[in-house]
C-alpha cells in the first residue's frame, strides 16, 4: 500500500556552510509525489534555495518549525533536528504501516552516533547515556513524549492544537505531545525509523545543552503540574560525589568509556537541574510575526498560571 505524503521540516541555526551541508544531506531522501522538504533558517544566513525559508523573529526551533510548517499541506509533517542523519528509506520506514485515525504522532527511534577511538569525554558520555534516545523520553509514563529530533505528527492534528509553543528555547516538543493527547490523539512508536544523532563534541557545549534542557523542564512543570519533577539536591550532591569517584578509579584503569560516564554523570545532572533556574524565554530575532498557539480551556489556565509563576521567580 502506498504511504502518505510527508512534509518534512528541519530548522537550523548555523552558518551558510551549515545549511548548505543540511540541503545536501536531505537531497538523500527519495520522495514520492505531494513530499516537500523544508529547512527553515532561524539565523538569516543568506542561502538561497528554494527548500529555504528564513524565520528570524525569534530565535526558538519551535518558532521555525511552525513557520516550516506552514509550507506544506502533506498529510504528515516529519520533523527532524539539523544533527541527525536520516536513512535514505526513512520515510518509507516511518509510514510502513498506515497509523490508526486516531494516531497523532509517530515517534522514530534515535541512535547516538558510537565514540570513535580518540572521542573526547562528552561523546563517550552521551552514547553511554544514550542521552537522545526516543526511549529516555517515551518511558515518562503519563509524561510520554516523542523529540523532534524525528516526530512526524498528523496535520489535522498538529493545526487543531495551534502547533508549537512558541518564544520558548525548550520543552516544546513535549508541550505538543501533551496537548495532542488531551485532545483525544495518540502517539505510537516506529522503532524501525531510525536517524543517528550527532552529539556535542564538548563538555561546555554538552552542559549548555543540559542547561537548556532544564530550563524546558522547569517550564514544563509550571505549565504541567506533576510532570518532570526536579530532584532533591542533598541527595543528589552525594550521588555526584560518588559517580565521580567511580570514574576516577575508571580512568586510573584505562576505561575511557566508564571514566567519562562517571565524572561527568554529575555534572551533567547538575546542569539540568540548575538550568532550572533560568527562564525559558527564546532570545528575540529579526522583529517578524508572532503567533501563540490555539490551546484547549484547561490548557489556557496552565498557561495564565505558568506566565504568573515565571514573572515570580524572574
Amino acid at each position: 500500500m502506498a504511504r502518505s505524503a510527508v512534509d518534512v521540516v528541519v530548522p537550523v541555526a548555523g552558518d551558510a556552510a551549515t545549511v548548505r551541508a543540511l540541503l545536501s544531506r536531505l537531497s538523500s531522501l527519495p520522495r514520492i509525489e505531494g513530499d516537500t522538504v523544508t529547512v527553515v533558517d532561524n539565523r538569516g544566513v543568506g542561502v538561497e534555495d528554494p527548500r529555504v525559508v528564513v524565520a528570524t523573529a525569534q530565535r526558538s526551533s519551535y518558532y521555525a518549525r511552525n513557520r516550516g510548517a506552514e509550507r506544506g499541506r502533506a498529510p504528515w509533517i516529519l520533523f527532524l533536528d539539523a544533527d541527525v542523519v536520516a536513512a535514505p528509506d526513512h520515510l518509507d520506514r516511518l509510514l510502513a504501516t498506515a497509523p490508526g485515525e486516531r494516531v497523532g504522532v509517530l515517534a522514530g527511534a534515535v541512535a547516538d552516533v558510537p565514540p570513535e577511538p580518540d572521542a573526547g569525554p562528552a561523546v563517550r558520555w552521551a552514547w553511554a547515556k544514550g542521552s537522545m534516545s526516543q526511549e529516555v523520553t517515551l518511558g515518562h509514563g503519563r509524561w510520554a513524549f516523542a523529540q523532534t529530533a524525528n516526530c512526524a505528527v498528523r496535520r489535522s492534528a498538529f493545526e487543531a492544537v495551534g502547533g508549537f509553543a512558541e518564544g520558548i528555547r525548550s520543552g516544546g516538543d513535549a508541550d505538543l505531545c501533551w496537548r495532542l493527547r488531551e485532545a483525544g490523539w495518540a502517539l505510537e512508536r516506529r522503532p524501525g525509523a531510525v536517524v543517528v544523532h550527532h552529539n556535542r563534541t564538548t563538555v561546555r557545549g554538552m552542559l549548555r545543552q543540559r542547561a537548556r534542557h532544564g530550563s524546558g523542564a522547569a517550564w514544563l512543570g509550571a505549565r504541567w503540574p506533576g510532570a518532570l519533577p526536579a530532584r532533591r539536591w542533598p541527595g543528589l550532591l552525594l550521588w555526584g560525589a560518588r559517580r565521580a569517584a567511580v570514574g576516577v578509579r575508571a580512568l586510573a584503569r584505562g576505561d575511557r568509556d566508564a571514566a567519562a560516564e562517571g565524572l561527568l554523570d554529575g555534572p551533567a545532572v547538575w546542569a539540568f537541574e540548575l538550568g532550572r533556574l533560568v527562564p525559558n524565554r527564546a532570545p528575540a530575532g529579526t522583529p517578524g510575526p508572532w503567533r501563540r498557539p490555539a490551546a484547549s480551556a484547561s490548557a489556557r489556565r496552565r498557561s495564565s498560571s505558568s506566565s504568573r509563576t515565571t514573572h515570580r521567580r524572574t
